[in-house]
């Protein structure tokens, strides 16, 4: 089973999504990640029956990085409480192809998802639909052609990241439904989950989980002149 697991224990199962690959199952019938660590689970600890894998929350299809799964019920309903009640602390990488206007920023929009395009859209106050979205970002450094962000959520928006930075003109590379240039050949977007810490659901204290950038030339650049592993 090829999993990238960052952290493993009764209650949890923390892994490293790569781009491409689904959380749920979807109408695509391409084997969701869910599924994938049931067969881990099972084959690793030669379960008989069904294995349980509860999903905690989701991350984009072309983005890549951490993602907690529960191994019990009662770690998935403790881990939603902490997702509900914004506990958690999640950080992402986004390779953008502009500069942001200032090195660090909280950007505050109202967005509405456009369900028939499968898209969100900075609106109006008030609207009907939207939700508030906010997010903090940092400027880190730069490549010749790119500009790595550093951004700390406060909210869960769907594609939130996407279409904030691309509200300031900041489009996250790879990412064409957003404005960026071109498409990734592997259609991924240069979106990744850095970081997540919660509060184990039976022990309490709080993990930080990092997980490493896909092994590509501009994460891998950006990993060797910034990162802290």
């Amino acid at each position: 089973m090829n999993l990238q697991v960052l952290h493993e224990d009764n209650h949890t199962i923390v892994v490293n999504k790569r781009p491409g690959e689904i959380v749920q199952g979807d109408k695509t019938g391409d084997i969701p990640l869910s599924d994938k660590i049931k067969e881990y689970l099972k084959e690793k600890y030669d379960k008989p029956g069904n294995v349980f894998c509860g999903v905690v929350h989701r991350i984009d299809r072309p983005t890549s990085g951490v993602l907690v799964f529960a191994r019990t019920s009662k770690a998935l309903a403790r881990l939603n409480d902490q997702f509900r009640e914004k506990s958690t602390r999640k950080i992402y990488w986004a390779v953008v192809e502009k500069k942001p206007p200032k090195k660090e920023g909280k950007l505050i929009d109202y967005l509405k998802k456009n369900e028939k395009q499968n898209k969100s859209y900075p609106v109006n106050e008030g609207t009907q639909g939207s939700k508030l979205a906010i997010l903090k970002y940092t400027y880190l450094t730069s490549s010749d052609n790119y500009h790595l962000l550093e951004i700390e959520l406060e909210t869960g928006r769907h594609h939130q990241i996407r279409c904030q930075l691309a509200n300031i003109g900041c489009w996250i590379k790879g990412d064409v439904k957003y404005g960026a240039k071109r498409s990734n050949k592997d259609l991924s977007i240069h979106l990744h989950s850095k970081e997540l810490s919660f509060d184990h659901p039976t022990t309490k204290e709080r993990l930080n989980i990092t997980a490493r950038c896909p092994d590509d030339p501009v994460w891998s650049f950006f990993e060797k002149n910034h990162c802290n592993f």
